[in-house]
């Protein structure tokens, strides 16, 4: 697993690995006892609101005792999304064997208006109440933890430990290593250069294939790559190893947009049509193949982020993300840019030639 917040805060995690206690916490009684006055109650002088938050909060006002929920019933637990509008909460899971004892406390906690306290190695992880209708125990074995202080990393951590938790033998660090940062950033710094040499190649192979298209499919990537670095900057974007994934990836869809439009306009010209009419015409043909791709990439692109936020996959998030920004602005420079710079340059003493609008050999070409 990873976590975020330094070595010291994940060895702390590791060893915390303990037997889990599933405690029932007898709170303070809301109405005064038969033996206490109704003028002397709360106790203490606090006010109705302050014992209602402290009757179940604070040692002073409760009991604990041991119940029938085991460590060994605990199946899973995992960081998830629910409610309206969505938080995050964790969701437990108990085994056959626990499912009776669970309803069993679950139901007398939610009749008294009590807690279920969670220990792990008799440190309180949660002390989650109980809400069901009418004071019923939880029977499907299947509850879910929410808090208004609860965040993406507060879930996920709580998961892990309540999941060690349940381990059978405890853990031990017996090695432990440091990996300097350096040794992502190194890596950053080569798919960088990977992937510009990449875009390097792509642009000679565009331009000395399909010559005039060529050059303006390159010109467009020129400004699709400085927009995109743009849109980042004011987000902002991380730049990270998925993220520059996902940029190459994109530069591929802007680029086979291009060939697509060089392909289509080649077919026209070889149907007899004069340059700028089979410039609008192929356009208007490869659109629909590339708005379908695109879209697909994007929707693709949406269900990877909500995976990557219910899941609490950052990595996914950030992949899904600059996927989607990059495709959509792809989309963009290859369709509208291209399209305005290749009318510009079919108006002007180039477009006479139409054989350096279509590919090298290509034994349909006109002069």
């Amino acid at each position: 697993w990873t976590v975020s917040g330094g070595v010291q805060e994940a060895k702390a995690l590791i060893g915390s690995t303990a037997q889990l206690e599933f405690r029932e916490r007898k709170c303070g009684p809301i109405v005064p006892p038969a033996d206490v006055p109704a003028a002397e109650w709360p106790p203490d002088g606090l006010s109705d609101t302050e014992w209602l938050l402290l009757r179940c909060a604070s040692p002073l006002y409760f009991t604990e005792q041991a119940t029938n929920i085991s460590a060994d019933d605990l199946d899973d637990a995992f960081p998830s999304i629910e409610g309206t509008p969505p938080e995050p909460v964790v969701t437990i899971v108990f085994n056959e064997s626990g499912r009776d004892a669970f309803f069993e406390v679950t139901g007398r906690v939610a009749r008294n208006r009590d807690v279920l306290a969670i220990y792990l190695d008799n440190v309180e992880l949660v002390a989650p109440t109980v809400n069901t209708q009418g004071g019923q125990g939880i029977a499907d074995g299947r509850a879910i933890i929410s808090g208004g202080d609860f965040t993406t990393e507060r879930v996920r951590t709580l998961a892990i430990q309540l999941r060690s938790g349940a381990l059978p033998a405890e853990l031990e660090l017996s090695e432990e290593r440091s990996v300097d940062a350096i040794l992502g950033a190194d890596s950053l710094r080569r798919s960088l250069v990977a992937g510009g040499i990449g875009l390097v190649l792509l642009v000679i192979f565009m331009i000395s294939y399909y010559k005039v298209p060529g050059i303006v499919a390159s010109l467009s990537l020129a400004a699709y790559t400085v927009m995109l670095l743009g849109i980042f900057k004011l987000v902002p974007v991380t730049m990270t190893l998925s993220g520059t994934a996902a940029i190459i990836l994109s530069l591929g869809f802007a680029v086979d947009a291009n060939v697509l439009i060089a392909e289509r306009t080649k077919e026209e010209l070889r149907a007899g049509r004069d340059l700028l009419s089979a410039l609008n015409t192929g356009f208007d043909r490869a659109w629909p193949s590339i708005r379908d791709g695109n879209i697909s990439t994007v929707i693709t692109a949406v269900v990877l982020f909500w995976f990557g936020d219910r899941f609490s996959t950052s990595i996914m998030q950030g992949f899904a993300l600059t996927l989607g920004i990059g495709v959509l602005l792809s989309m963009f420079t290859a369709f509208f840019a291209s399209r305005l710079m290749l009318r510009l340059i079919a108006r002007s003493g180039v477009g006479k030639a139409s054989n350096v609008f279509v590919p090298v050999a290509d034994p349909g070409a006109q002069s």
